[in-house]
């Protein structure tokens, strides 16, 4: 049974130990396991997890059953906290990497010596001055990777840190035992160069990390810290957490709102790119509706505040993103799979590669020299961050155009579709048409008209309840809306409608029915979104299949596909009608991306392979379609596909390149090619270019 939203809530912890695919594994399946909880995603780039639990519950048992399994946990801090904290782990890599850098040059200096032909106790003098020089530096140097490692073994699991301080330690005690023995083989100087190098390369992905960062986190930096409250008549500044519905503010020009509200007094215009995706001011009067985050421009406002925090449409985009960034498709289910062989196949190659060496009669040293090269190579951090940078660059990408991804796994049907359905009436065409009507204006039909039109959010609807906004509502009771059909009521004990014809009366256009009287025609002037036209050839220059679904009559269902370029057209649908024939289309093998706003749209965005809608549409189609756009045009759904295909060039990109450098890299490391050095340097650059290679979404094309 499905749970109440209002029974559930959402929490998001801070996972620092997460690096890597098997560790969203065990975070997912710990936080599941918790009594309670509903569902369980971690974001690898971001280090967070996102859970869905009985309401009431707490943060507590959560970060109980993380710890149990190796994982430190808390909630976020705010938005600067976490910007200071990444910015302290970067200062914290930095004087590592510092230490190990210092440690190495002097190292190298007294093994250029050994290796220049000093010997006996000339070369164990070496060997012990280097260690002096590099155990503590390994010791101090290579805390990250062993507080991971310890974690994860105290969990009972592995992660990618653990073959890498296994190496280290182990290059460590060899090199130790061999100075011991006055023997001639001592690996500090590559032991420490190794963790100088794995610090560059941690620091480096830290550095993507943060070009990569969440674009939730961006959005909550869009509002301010204060604002200037009226009350009792004077201005006060105060914090924005002091607000509240009803409350007055003003906002100077340059300010951003920090609130959705509406204008009360002033006039200014407003850059509402947040929302629209369109960089053009807008203007602003009295009565206009504000969000959280955008940006006032040119005068000063006072506004009227009517929804604050996590009330604010700023927060439901926040929240939408998060949730795409957290969503799991095949994508990321293949990359799970691999890593799930990847942790016990990386100890058991590098213990096969130690025990084959010295069964052919190699050195101890040399075998383990190549073990811990083994160890290093095949730690699967490329594989690891591939889909989850992806997902992330690519809902930063669609944010920055107006398009809110709710689900990342949406990207990877967005990215399959052949055939893309549109509705007319709100999505091809203007939401609001205008009304052709004969009708003299003192005709009593235009109450009727109007008492039933505002009961309803149909662009037809609106388009006669706005003509008829001179007219009295007449005395319209058990006013109800029938999707797909019209709203009716009651009036004086008889049932008045209006609709779509056929049902509200037999006619052309929109028809209302009134009280033993014939039905009257409402003629409706539709207009097409300003890129349409545009949007549909370039649509068709790319190989899709367009089609025309619609509850509207056939003449201008094909009027409207005529102008638009769109050969297919499927007129006088119901509701069950769109749905039933977008199920025939995928069972025909067709995957089908629906575009629609309306009410009667919801089942077909929900049996849609993929499906968009736009902000303004019926609560039912947002809730319903996979991707919601903002702003006047229809560029969003050309903007959408290019990035899902693009992304999924991303993330084949970025499989092939790990599966590449494994090929090469873990033969070529058994066979004793490749030292601990040049195996850290090859695993720090695989995963550095997956990341760079994600980044390249960045750029729209």
């Amino acid at each position: 049974m499905a749970l109440d939203a209002a029974a559930t809530e959402t929490i998001e912890l801070l996972v620092p130990g997460l690096h890597c695919a098997g560790c969203m594994r065990r975070v997912e399946e710990a936080l599941a396991a918790v009594p309670g909880v509903v569902a369980a995603h971690a974001n690898l780039t971001e280090r967070r997890a996102r859970i869905i639990q009985t309401a009431g519950i707490g943060a507590d048992p959560l970060i109980e059953a993380l710890l149990a399994e190796g994982f430190e946990a808390r909630r976020p801090d705010t938005v600067g906290r976490e910007a200071e904290a990444a910015r302290a782990e970067a200062r914290d890599l930095l004087l590592r990497i510092g230490v190990a850098g210092f440690a190495t040059m002097n190292v190298m200096l007294l093994s250029v010596s050994v290796w220049s032909g000093a010997d006996g106790t000339t070369r164990d003098l070496l060997h012990w001055i280097s260690a002096l020089i590099a155990l503590p530096a390994i010791g101090y140097a290579g805390r990250p990777f062993y507080q991971s490692a310890a974690a994860a073994l105290a969990g009972g699991r592995l992660n990618m840190d653990v073959p890498i301080s296994l190496a280290i330690l182990l290059s460590a005690v060899g090199s130790v035992i061999e100075t011991a023995r006055s023997g001639e083989h001592a690996y500090f100087d590559a032991g420490i160069m190794l963790l100088f190098f794995l610090l560059i390369g941690r620091w480096l992905e830290q550095r993507s990390r943060s070009g990569a960062r969440s674009a939730a986190a961006e959005l909550a930096t869009l509002l301010p810290r204060e604002t200037t409250v009226i009350e009792a008549g004077d201005r006060h500044r105060r914090p924005v957490e002091v607000l509240q519905s009803g409350m007055e503010i003003e906002l100077a020009p340059g300010e951003r709102i920090p609130a959705d509200g509406s204008v009360l007094v002033g006039e200014s215009t407003i850059d509402r790119a947040l929302l629209t995706g369109e960089s053009r001011p807008e203007p602003v009067s009295p009565g206009a509706a504000l969000h959280a985050g955008m940006l006032n421009l040119t005068g000063v406002l006072r506004m009227r505040v009517c929804g604050t925090g996590e009330a604010t449409v700023l927060a439901d985009i926040a929240r939408m993103v998060d949730a795409a960034q957290t969503g799991r498709g095949r994508w990321d289910g293949w990359a799970d799979r691999a890593a799930r062989v990847y942790a016990p196949g990386v100890h058991l190659a590098a213990l096969a590669a130690f025990v084959g060496w010295s069964m052919v009669g190699e050195a101890w040293a040399v075998s383990l020299q190549i073990a811990c090269a083994v160890l290093i190579i095949t730690c699967p951090c490329a594989l690891a961050l591939a889909v989850p940078t992806v997902h992330t660059v690519a809902t930063g990408r669609l944010l920055r155009s107006g398009i809110f991804l709710k689900d990342g796994s949406e990207l990877e049907r967005m990215a399959e579709v052949d055939l893309i359905a549109f509705d007319k009436t709100g999505t091809l065409t203007h939401g609001t048409p205008r009304l052709a009507s004969d009708l003299p204006a003192s005709d009593p039909a235009w109450g009727v008209a109007r008492a039933l039109a505002e009961a309803s959010r149909h662009p037809a609807a609106m388009a006669v309840a706005e003509a008829a906004r001179h007219a009295e509502p007449a005395p319209v009771e058990a006013i109800s809306e029938v999707p797909g059909c019209g709203v009716e009521g009651s009036m004086d004990g008889a049932r008045v409608r209006l609709g779509r014809s056929g049902w509200a009366g037999q006619g052309e256009g929109t028809m209302l029915s009134l009280p033993g009287g014939r039905p009257l025609s409402f003629h409706m002037e539709e207009q097409l979104r300003p890129d349409a036209v545009e949007t549909c050839a370039a649509l068709r220059a790319k190989g899709y299949r367009l089609a025309l679904l619609s509850g509207d009559r056939a003449e201008a269902v094909t009027e409207i596909a005529r102008r638009c370029g769109i050969e297919e057209t499927h007129a006088a649908l119901l509701p069950g009608d769109k749905r039933d024939l977008l199920e025939k289309w995928c069972s025909e093998g067709l995957r089908v991306l629906m575009v629609g706003d309306g009410l009667n749209d919801g089942p077909a965005l929900a049996a849609a392979h993929a499906s968009m809608s736009p902000a303004e549409a019926a609560d039912v189609s947002r809730v319903a379609a996979g991707l919601v756009w903002s702003g006047p045009g229809l560029r969003a759904v050309p903007l959408a596909l290019g990035a899902a295909l693009e992304a999924r060039r991303r993330a084949i990109e970025s499989f092939a390149m790990a599966a590449v450098y494994n090929l090469v890299a873990i033969p070529m490391a058994v066979m004793g090619f490749v030292t601990p050095l040049v195996a850290a340097l090859a695993m720090s650059g695989s995963s550095i270019v997956v990341v760079l290679n994600a980044l390249r979404l960045r750029v729209d094309r």
